[in-house]
């Protein structure tokens, strides 16, 4: 039993022995194998290192050779540049050479010229000082033998000089004066006429009335009312006099605002129509004729705007329009005046080829002044353009309106025109009226102003104030001082009076030889 068991374990030491041999045999080929791989893949490996590394060895030389290359082309352009750079520096500085030898030689013969100058200068001063010692010798020689001062010599020639210049600029002004003045008014005299032939216009205009014409004489009674209560209810409303003379059936109406007796008008016209006169109705009138007259007046400055086609006239200015068709200036009413002024102003603007309705639009508005100049002190043109400036009219229209009497200068050709076009339609025959005494002291005006003058005979003011001719002593004058005196004296007319159109000053010179033959 014991030796089967013993056998037994023999067997499987054996067999032990057997399998720990068989597993290191396997492990250690495997190990063999292994090795076998390892040293393959170290071995491709490094072969692989080894053509990876002559690759980037030709790469790397192709590349420095093309480097090389494009570094040998850039380093023979910059060579030629650098040459050709070197040759322009090389030709200016050349050239300043040469510049710098001719500043040189201009330097030396400035300093040459001006040692010369000098020596010049020196001989001047010299021979200055002569001349200075020879003159003060020869003065002093010319006063001994004329017995005269220096100084009453040389005043005596500067008078002498100044009468000859004198004459001489006034011969020189009077050729000039007189050509400017053929042509101005050639050019002027058509300009003028085309003007004034293009606008149709009654020669007199007409006047409002302030004569109420009453249907019967018991009319005059009523309204004058009971103890004269209503005559003085239509007194206190309207601001005016009703004056009930001898004239049957007539009353008159007195006042100096035009407005106010136009609404008084208007107001005895309702009253006479209606029949009911007492103070009650009267105030009511009133009330109702101011509010009728502000609306009238309203729609005739819109109506003239609207006949001139002007656009963005402000309210008030239209206002201030038709309040001058209730005015008059000289017995010619204020708006009629101002619309022959816009149309005169508009076609003697087209005629110099500029803006007409600029000119119309300052012609219109150029006496809006005198519908408030009774409420504003001061004169028409100057309230004007403040007026035409606060409603927004444009700075050469304001000019134009302010500057038509000269209360200011123009500043643009547009207040010339409209000045123009004022004095046109103010002195067409019949347009305005003039007083008896005005027109005397005018005359006489004239007369006086030209008998101030030296060497003046006799003085006359013709054709109604337009002509004043002057008749000089010829002995005293000669034709040269006649001709200086009529331009002086045009001037003091100019200053001291103002008049409509224009006034020919006419200077006679002439001299009579009288014999009889007997």
């Amino acid at each position: 039993m014991d030796g089967i068991m013993l056998v037994t374990a023999l067997a499987g030491a054996l067999s032990g022995s057997f399998g720990a041999l068989a597993f290191v045999y396997t492990r250690k080929r495997q190990l063999l194998y292994a090795k076998t791989n390892a040293a393959q893949f170290i071995k491709n490996a490094h072969d692989d290192v080894e053509r990876l590394r002559r690759d980037a060895m030709a790469e790397l030389k192709n590349e420095l050779n093309k480097r090389r290359s494009e570094f040998d082309l850039e380093t023979k352009r910059l060579k030629i540049e650098s040459s050709q750079v070197q040759a322009k520096v090389q030709k200016k500085q050349d050239s300043l050479d040469q510049r710098e030898v001719l500043l040189d030689d201009l330097r030396r013969e400035l300093q040459q010229k001006d040692r010369d100058l000098q020596k010049r200068l020196d001989n001047l001063s010299n021979d200055e000082a002569k001349i200075k010692k020879i003159f003060e010798e020869f003065m002093i020689k010319l006063e001994r033998l004329s017995n005269m001062k220096q100084d009453d010599a040389r005043r005596i020639l500067f008078e002498t000089i100044e009468k000859d210049v004198r004459l001489a600029s006034q011969k020189w002004i009077s050729k000039i004066e007189d050509e400017a003045r053929d042509t101005a008014k050639e050019k002027a005299t058509t300009i003028m006429c085309g003007a004034m032939q293009r606008y149709l216009a009654e020669t007199v205009t007409l006047h409002s009335s302030s004569v109420i014409h009453l249907p019967n004489e018991e009319m005059k009674g009523r309204i004058i009312g009971k103890e004269g209560r209503n005559i003085k209810a239509l007194e206190m409303a309207t601001g005016m006099e009703f004056v009930i003379g001898d004239t049957p059936e007539i009353i008159t109406i007195s006042g100096f605002n035009p407005i106010r007796r136009e609404i008084a008008k208007r107001t005895l016209g309702k009253l006479i129509l209606d029949g009911r006169i007492n103070p009650t109705r009267i105030e009511e009138t009133v009330a109702k004729c101011e509010s009728e007259l502000d609306q009238s007046i309203l729609e005739i400055g819109q109506q003239t705007t609207l006949e001139f086609g002007f656009r963005g006239v402000h309210q008030e200015t239209q206002k201030l329009i038709g309040k001058l068709h209730f005015r008059t200036s000289f017995t010619q009413n204020n708006l009629i005046h101002s619309k022959e002024v816009a149309y005169f102003s508009r076609m003697i603007a087209q005629e110099l080829g500029l803006d007409g309705e600029i000119a119309a639009r300052g012609g219109l508005l150029h006496d809006i002044g005198k519908a408030v100049s009774a409420e504003v002190d001061g004169p028409h043109a100057l309230i004007g353009g403040d007026l035409a400036k606060e409603y927004g009219e444009d700075p050469i229209i304001v000019n134009a309106i302010a500057s038509h009497h000269e209360e200011i200068p123009a500043t643009s050709i547009y207040g010339f025109i409209v000045h123009l076009a004022d004095a046109i339609s103010a002195s067409r025959p019949g347009a305005r009226k003039e007083t008896l005494s005005t027109y005397i002291k005018r005359l006489e005006q004239l007369e006086e102003i030209a008998g101030t003058f030296e060497g003046v005979k006799r003085a006359f003011a013709l054709q109604a104030g337009r002509e004043i001719r002057v008749v000089v002593d010829e002995d005293r004058l000669t034709d040269d001082q006649a001709a200086l005196l009529a331009s002086e004296l045009a001037k003091r007319i100019e200053q001291e009076m103002a008049f409509p159109g224009e006034i020919k000053v006419n200077v006679i010179r002439e001299k009579r030889f009288i014999q009889a033959a007997r």
